[in-house]
């Protein structure tokens, strides 16, 4: 195939990347096949990889939900953000992934974006974005 090349990293965020070819630069997986050439050679936006996605992309850079005919690509897999829908991105048995991190506050949400946290800058601002109502009443704020 002609991704064969495509080669994996790590970004600083501690996410699935692709290693552009001057192995130095690494990019989230979701800026591949964007519209943009984020790598010097634009090879990012390689015609061939990015033809039919996501069937095309090297398969390190695309994470499936829990309906197996929508996907998402891999960086965006536990990052607070419901991407699938149906948050099977960010919540088990689908995905294991870690608690909510120290930016966040661990609730059921009721906005349809968030999934088991939302954004501590959420909390107290006079709006109910958990189902228990915590983010007002509990959370201590920012």
């Amino acid at each position: 195939p002609a991704n064969s090349g495509a080669q994996t990293c790590m970004t600083l965020m501690n996410r699935t990347g692709f290693l552009c070819h001057d192995r130095r630069s690494c990019l989230p997986a979701s800026r591949v096949c964007d519209g943009v050439r984020a790598c010097a050679q634009g090879e990012d936006e390689d015609e061939a990889m990015c033809r039919d996605v996501p069937q095309s992309l090297p398969g390190f850079l695309v994470a499936r939900c829990g309906d197996p005919s929508s996907w998402i690509y891999s960086d965006q897999k536990c990052d607070g953000i419901n991407n699938c829908g149906d948050c099977s991105d960010e919540l088990s048995p689908v995905t294991a992934c870690p608690p909510c991190g120290p930016g966040w506050w661990r609730c059921s949400s009721t906005v349809f974006k968030y999934c088991g946290c939302i954004p501590r800058v959420l909390c107290r601002d006079h709006t109910q974005h958990c189902s228990d109502w915590s983010d007002e009443y509990s959370c201590p704020g920012p």
